[in-house]
């Protein structure tokens, strides 16, 4: 019997949804019936590719902090967080699938509570972090959804290295793949993050001659996958490592102007393995003279039919660890993965009401704060900037990313204190009120 199989994306950006779209095709392909959940940014693109998803409670720290504060943060996302987890585990009850493949932290937590086997997509490891709160942050997700997932795969464009979890599967970018390429005179496709603007790079590249294609031009509307059309360019410039992956697998010389964190880190791996097929450009001149001398193509597989493929021989084999499988990539034994000391144990027991469940996702929405919105971010673009001009300018780059440092701290102290506050309101709350009452 063909397995039913739950595909959830995490709702920040439109990059996990296609991902997670990707691997939700792949499935199906392979014979498994899918069901969609996620939410949030990358819902159109579900629905353009046809599913109908349900969509739990959104949460949205960066823009809650951002756009707002940190009572914000802690008042809003945190508890959007909490009922998330509780959507995602009626959801999961409701539709009783055969296992769950996210890349989201809460449907994870979720899954966890239902006893529905899990399995992990996730590429921000703790390794890419410099910053302490960071790693703290990606080491969190990392060991708990290690070791609650029957298995984690990796999808990365550069080499292996200590860092890599030492029980996670390595595997090619995944893509949502679409038609052959589109050539209809773009030379430069431009794909911001759901937290960037490259606007203003799209229009110098015009004023230079290039045919480009803004994917945030009011006049552009969604497509099911625009892998197509970054395979017919010339050249692609992004920010996140969605695009990255897409266009890896596309083939397409990529450049990288990180705006957030994680797309620091991103692109700094790929600077330091000088992984062929993509440049890093900190600042908007540096994209300019990336697209007129870009980088050798990148040449990748789809890790998304792996992935797929894995999924569904697990759930049809009665016994799926007894012996490894000959296709999985090799990953180095011997390379310790640099985790943070910080970590949870996994929840259980019988209701997320439990007070039981509430300590993993305190942290989990803690550090997931930390590591996205991380004031560090200031000090370490400083330096990037200084580094160019002089020795003198940076050390002035240090200083600034010391005063980041400290200004994490006091951050991470009084999120601390308002999380625990938060959480402890919000399940004596639920504990009180009957269930389906208005708050």
């Amino acid at each position: 019997m063909a397995p039913t199989v739950a595909v959830a994306h995490y709702p920040e950006g439109a990059g996990h949804a296609t991902r997670m779209l990707a691997i939700a095709e792949a499935i199906e392909d392979a014979g498994g019936t899918v069901r969609m959940a996620g939410g949030g940014a990358g819902t159109e693109f579900v629905t353009l590719n046809g599913y109908d998803e349900f969509e739990p409670t959104v949460v949205d720290y960066i823009g809650d902090y951002q756009g707002g504060s940190l009572w914000r943060t802690a008042t809003r996302s945190l508890p959007a967080s909490l009922d998330r987890v509780v959507d995602y585990r009626a959801w999961l009850s409701a539709t009783e699938p055969d296992a769950l493949v996210t890349d989201d932290m809460f449907a994870a937590i979720a899954a966890t509570r239902c006893d529905v086997p899990l399995y992990v997509l996730k590429h921000d490891m703790p390794g890419l972090y410099d910053d302490l709160i960071e790693r703290t942050g990606a080491g969190f997700h990392t060991r708990f959804q290690l070791s609650a997932a029957r298995e984690f795969f990796y999808p990365v464009v550069w080499p292996e290295s200590g860092a890599d979890p030492s029980r996670a599967t390595r595997i090619p970018p995944v893509a949502l793949d679409g038609e052959p390429p589109v050539r209809d005179g773009y030379d430069v496709v431009v794909v911001p993050s759901h937290y960037s603007s490259l606007s203003r790079i799209a229009t110098h590249l015009r004023r230079q001659g290039y045919d480009v294609l803004d994917v945030s031009d009011e006049s552009w509307d969604p497509v099911e996958s625009l892998l197509p059309y970054i395979r017919g360019a010339d050249a692609v410039v992004c920010s996140g490592y969605s695009t990255v992956m897409d266009a890896a697998v596309a083939g397409t010389p990529c450049v990288v102007h990180p705006a957030t964190d994680e797309q620091d880190a991103v692109a700094d791996w790929l600077d330091r393995y000088d992984v062929t097929g993509f440049a890093v450009a900190p600042d908007p001149i540096d994209v300019l003279d990336a697209v007129a001398d870009p980088p050798d193509p990148p040449a990748f597989e789809n890790g998304a039919e792996f992935v797929a493929r894995r999924v569904t021989t697990d759930l049809c084999d009665p016994d799926p660890y007894a012996a490894d499988s000959a296709e999985e990539p090799t990953v180095d034994p011997d390379g310790a993965a640099e985790l943070a000391t910080a970590s949870a144990p996994v929840a259980t027991g019988s209701g997320l009401t439990s007070l039981a469940a509430v300590p993993a996702l305190a942290a989990a929405c803690l550090v997931t704060t930390g590591s996205v919105l991380s004031p560090t971010r200031a000090g370490r673009r400083a330096a990037r900037s200084a580094a160019r001009i002089g020795g003198v300018a940076r050390t002035a780059g240090g200083l600034l990313g010391r005063a980041g440092r400290r200004a994490t701290e006091s951050v991470r102290g009084g999120l601390s204190a308002g999380v625990g506050g938060c959480v402890d309101a919000i399940d004596r709350v639920r504990r009180a009120v009957p269930r389906g009452a208005p708050f």
